[in-house]
């Protein structure tokens, strides 16, 4: 289902956006293409397709360099809070911001 310019309208001002008659238009045409394309991606029948790690591996085999999940630096969270104005159980303070 193709959107409409009321649509295009309702996304500018959810967005915050001023869009003029012509970027409207504009706007409305590139969004509409690639839900065309969207919708031709949707149509190809992807079952019993494993995903791939990588895009070259359909071409060669790839072996991802992966490296082990260690902690190589020491905690530094009170010196990196030293400068702060307010810190409390390890944690900064901030004013409440509420809009």
């Amino acid at each position: 289902m193709p959107l409409s310019q009321t649509d295009i309208s309702r996304i500018a001002n959810l967005a915050r956006m001023e869009l003029s008659s012509e970027e409207s238009g504009r706007m409305l045409a590139q969004l509409n293409d690639f839900f065309d394309i969207v919708q031709k991606m949707r149509a190809v029948d992807t079952k019993g397709v494993e995903p791939l790690a990588h895009p070259f591996a359909t071409v060669r085999d790839i072996a991802l360099r992966l490296r082990d999940d260690v902690a190589s630096e020491t905690n530094q969270r009170e010196d990196n809070q030293r400068s702060a104005p307010s810190v409390e159980n390890g944690l900064f303070l901030v004013p409440k911001v509420i809009e």
